[in-house]
């Protein structure tokens, strides 16, 4: 599962690679992998526009890791459009964090965000 370990009792549900769209801005692209107490994102690109300039100058690797626990997440919302599929998740202190799968699917990504 990458830099995470799984703790006693936890199980992963499933990892999708996907842009993180956190609420105080920025576009990070990596692997989400969502656990039955967990949703764990590490972002290993800052696809951003002022991020991927600096890609192109240097490689900095991974730009941090989200460990959300699922007890906080009070809201799990798909958002569809024709070519965008999004999951917004809501915690109990009103921060919206975003995960962007393009065009594909998002369903299987929201019911194991709802999963415990």
């Amino acid at each position: 599962m990458g830099h995470f370990e799984l703790q006693p009792g936890e199980v992963e549900l499933g990892t999708w690679t996907l842009n993180f769209l956190p609420q105080g801005g920025g576009r990070f692209t990596g692997p989400l992998t969502v656990t039955n107490q967990r949703i764990l994102f590490d972002a290993k690109f800052n696809t951003s526009v002022s991020g991927a300039l600096s890609e192109i100058v240097v490689w900095k690797g991974s730009w941090g890791f989200v460990a959300i626990p699922k007890d906080r997440v009070k809201n799990v919302e798909i958002q569809s459009s024709m070519l965008k599929k999004k999951v917004s998740v809501t915690l109990d202190d009103g921060s919206v964090h975003t995960f962007d799968y393009g065009m594909l699917g998002v369903q299987k990504i929201a019911d194991a965000i709802k999963q415990r």
